[in-house]
């Protein structure tokens, strides 16, 4: 059958928008070709909030066939953190007939080119997009983030960061040339000249393993970094999150067949309750590369066992903000107070510990105590979650119960500062929802630091009293060094202890962020120009997104014959 999609339609479409999003890597400069307001959408065929809604209702109790070979039953069984049972099944894969009928179509998709493939990634992000309020419930009823959350990360963002991560994909591919001739002098002899083809080749298979609290957003950029490079990918989703990602595998399997390729390219691994095929997936010898987010524990595991495969990996750590002073304290503990409430701080960026000197800090409001400091967040905190309906938009809902259970206990580590509250949502009565707690612990206390250099996943943070700024940028490095952060954020009028903290997060490698009192807040990152997460400490092995992000996902072959 013909291609419906030709290679020429494709480029005469996207080629542009790749040129923006190569220009805009380079310079770090604002842009985005998805809008972030519901308001944009419903036009140019794309679904608007209600027909979006429609569409996801109408996925309730249906059977989402994939047509991928090797299916071998049906899983499903999500329920969603606000009490709905999506009742939506998935294809359950004999991996020993999928991941052979993947890697059938490898040569063609490698033979496409680095043009053509990005081309092909960037018409399946468009699709995507049209189709972004759909998505948006997806994301919301299987993370629990509050749907403008899930309507902006879950869609535009995640769009945005897969898009990055194909141009970097085009980047480092055509960092190459395609051929060249060689011709090296001989002196009164006949010169030596040849003719060389350099073609990037794939690894092989690319296994991305979804999480739960953002299956798109964080799912994204692996995926999209390795079918850009010539790689089949096979998504296996977070078991309480496979809607959003299963929509994805579909949508590329659609755009894949009508460009004339096999859409056993991309391909979905769903998994039946307590099946736990994530370790068997990562260790099999197709696996080539691998992108996960999640647990520590798990992507130390795969880093140690994964032997055979490219592995990338976003797992936890302990972020922190020094407050040492600030010329707007008011749009200081604003600021903070929104960090640490979005989505019950179930983010790898949410701030945990803020250290803040027992003698006080300077401000523009005259010296505040430590006291002060924490009771004047708890308020802040409280005035920002008072009424009920700004409260649900921005909590969302707990997204299990690990972490409701980390959130009570963590009352009794100390003093608390702010307590957490129930909160209703009247749509959704089932609805988990949690305001932030706030315990005090003291930094110079040996029974203390047991909490604080932890991770508390979820809506808690510590305020750690500290000797002084000097004690406070001792105990960030040592934290970083340890257990990793993928933020840092600092608040200083001081330029000795910016330099200190900035040198810190230079020698330690964790992305600072200082003095943020506006609409950027520590936990939110903008692609094309933000790199979320470093690389370089424990928390992630990759940033999201640069060049050794992709890089590694294929090698250059060269072709060489006499000219």
């Amino acid at each position: 059958m013909a291609a419906e999609l030709t290679a020429h339609q494709l480029i005469a479409q996207h080629r542009p928008t790749l040129d923006l999003a190569l220009e805009t890597i380079r310079t770090r400069a604002y842009w985005s070709p998805h809008p972030e307001h519901p308001k944009a959408y419903g036009e140019n065929g794309s679904l608007d909030t209600a027909a979006g809604k429609a569409a996801f209702d109408a996925l309730a109790g249906t059977r989402l066939d994939l047509g991928q070979p090797g299916t071998d039953g049906w899983v499903g069984g999500e329920v969603s953190p606000y009490g709905i049972e999506l009742g939506v099944e998935y294809p359950h894969a004999d991996l020993d007939v999928l991941l052979p009928a993947m890697k059938a179509g490898q040569k063609a998709w490698r033979d496409a080119g680095a043009e053509l493939r990005a081309m092909i990634c960037l018409e399946i992000l468009k699709r995507i997009a049209d189709r972004t309020m759909e998505f948006a419930q997806a994301v919301m009823h299987t993370s629990g983030q509050a749907f403008m959350m899930a309507f902006q990360a879950g869609g535009p963002h995640a769009q945005d960061r897969g898009m990055e991560a194909v141009a970097y994909a085009y980047a480092e591919q055509s960092r190459t040339p395609e051929a060249a001739e060689w011709t090296k002098p001989q002196g009164k002899r006949d010169p030596l000249a040849l003719t060389k083809r350099f073609t990037p080749v794939p690894r092989g298979i690319g296994l991305v393993i979804g999480c739960n609290t953002f299956p798109t957003w964080n799912g994204y950029p692996g995926l999209f970094a390795s079918l850009a490079t010539g790689n089949a990918v096979l998504v296996k989703p977070h078991p309480r999150a496979v809607l959003p990602l299963a929509l994805t595998v579909q949508v590329a399997r659609e755009v894949l067949t009508e460009a004339g390729f096999d859409a056993n390219l991309v391909a979905l691994a769903a998994e039946r309750p307590g099946e736990g095929i994530a370790k068997t997936l990562a260790t099999r010898p197709e696996i080539r590369i691998i992108d996960y987010t999640g647990s520590t524990a798990f992507g130390d595991w795969l880093e140690a066992n994964a032997r055979q495969a490219q592995v990338y990996t976003e797992k936890a750590g302990v972020n922190t903000v020094l407050v040492e002073s600030t010329d707007d304290y008011k749009g200081m503990l604003a600021n903070l107070a929104f960090s640490l409430s979005l989505y019950s701080g179930q983010m790898c960026t949410t701030p945990q510990n803020l250290l803040i000197p027992r003698d006080g800090i300077r401000t523009d409001q005259g010296d505040k105590s430590y006291d002060e400091v924490t009771a004047d967040l708890a308020r802040a905190v409280e005035g920002l979650l008072g009424d009920d309906a700004r409260a649900n938009a921005l909590l969302g809902a707990i997204v299990n119960p690990d972490v409701k259970a980390r959130l009570e206990a963590a009352a009794g580590l100390g003093e608390v500062a702010l307590a957490s509250r129930e909160v209703t949502n009247p749509e959704f009565p089932d609805a988990v929802v949690r305001t932030p707690v706030i315990v005090k612990l003291d930094g110079a206390k040996p029974e203390d630091e047991a909490a604080y250099t932890s991770e508390c996943f979820g809506p808690v943070s510590f305020a750690v009293a500290v000797d002084s700024a000097d004690h406070a940028v001792e105990l960030l490095r040592r934290s970083v060094r340890e257990q990793g952060a993928m933020t840092v954020g600092a608040y200083t009028t001081d330029p000795e202890v910016e330099e200190a903290v900035q040198e810190a997060c230079l020698d330690e490698a964790a992305q600072l962020s200082l003095n943020l009192t506006g609409g950027v807040y520590v936990n939110q990152t903008a692609a094309f120009s933000d790199f979320h997460g470093s690389g370089g400490n424990p928390a992630a092995n990759a940033a999201l997104c640069d060049g050794a992000f992709v890089a590694n996902r294929f090698r250059v072959v060269e072709v060489r014959r006499p000219a």
